[in-house]
C-alpha cells in the first residue's frame, strides 16, 4: 500500500483529499503546516507528498527544501493561480509536479498515480543496481560490467585482481588468509601464496590514494587481509 502525506492548512481541502485518496486504496497521513508534515515524514515511510505552498509556521517551499535534504519520493505542490513564482521556485527546489487550486479530483488522482509509477520504476532500478554492485565508500565493483571504480573513476585491474576484490568486497570486514584467497580465486590447493601478496600489493597501488596507509584493503598482521567496512 502506498503511503501519502497531505500537508495543507485548509481543513476542507485536506479532508476532501483524504477521502479521494482513501477511495483509491492509499494510506493517508495529514498535516496542517510544514512542521507537522516534516515530523510525520521523519517518523513514517512515505511514498508521495502533496504539499500546499502557503501555510503557517513552515510553508511548502521550506518543507520541500528540507525533504530533499534526505528523501527522494515525489512531491506534488498545490498552488493558487497567484503563486506562479512560488510554484516555479518549488519545482526548482525539487518538487515533481504541481496542480492549481481549485482542481478536479480526477486530475489530481491521475497525477498521483503517474508520479507513483515513475517512483516505483526508479526504486526497481536502484534495487537492480544495488543487487549487481558492491559499494564500500568510494570503492565500487560492478558484477555485470566487471569494472572497478574508485571515486567514480574506472580502475583497470587484472582478472585475478578483480576476483580477489570481489571475494573481499562481498564479505566486508571478514579477514581472509592468503591460503583462503588463493584457494578461492585460483581454485586449487594453496602451496605457494607469494603470488597473493603480489596481487594484493598491486591492487593497493590501484585503489588506494596512499598505498602505505590504505583506506580499503588492509592487512591484519599474522592473519591475512580484509576490505575495511566504511
Amino acid at each position: 500500500m502506498y503511503k501519502i502525506i497531505i500537508v495543507e492548512d485548509e481543513k476542507e481541502i485536506n479532508d476532501a483529499l483524504e477521502i479521494y485518496l482513501n477511495n483509491q486504496g492509499y494510506k493517508v497521513y495529514k498535516a496542517y503546516n510544514g512542521k507537522e508534515g516534516l515530523d510525520i515524514i521523519q517518523s513514517h515511510e512515505i511514498h508521495l507528498a502533496i504539499i500546499d505552498i502557503m501555510m503557517p509556521i513552515m510553508d511548502g517551499i521550506e518543507l520541500t527544501l528540507k525533504i530533499r535534504e534526505k528523501y527522494d519520493f515525489p512531491i506534488i505542490m498545490l498552488s493558487a493561480k497567484s503563486e506562479d513564482i512560488d510554484k516555479i521556485t518549488g519545482l526548482n527546489l525539487g518538487a515533481d509536479d504541481y496542480i492549481t487550486k481549485p482542481f478536479v479530483p480526477l486530475e489530481l488522482l491521475a497525477r498521483v498515480s503517474s508520479q507513483l509509477r515513475r517512483y516505483n520504476k526508479y526504486l526497481n532500478l536502484v534495487n537492480q543496481q544495488t543487487n549487481h554492485t558492491y559499494l564500500i565508500g568510494g570503492l565500487e565493483l560492478n558484477l555485470d560490467s566487471k569494472q572497478v571504480h574508485v571515486d567514480g573513476n574506472v580502475v583497470k585491474v587484472t582478472p585475478k585482481e578483480y576476483k580477489i576484490l570481489e571475494l573481499m568486497m562481498a564479505n566486508p570486514g571478514k579477514v581472509f588468509s592468503a591460503e583462503n584467497i588463493y584457494e578461492s580465486v585460483w581454485k586449487e590447493d594453496a602451496i605457494n601464496t607469494d603470488t597473493v601478496m603480489v596481487h594484493i600489493r598491486n591492487l593497493r597501488e590501484k585503489i588506494e590514494l596512499d598505498p602505505k596507509n590504505p583506506k580499503y584493503l588492509k592487512v591484519v598482521w599474522g592473519i591475512g587481509y580484509k576490505i575495511e567496512k566504511q
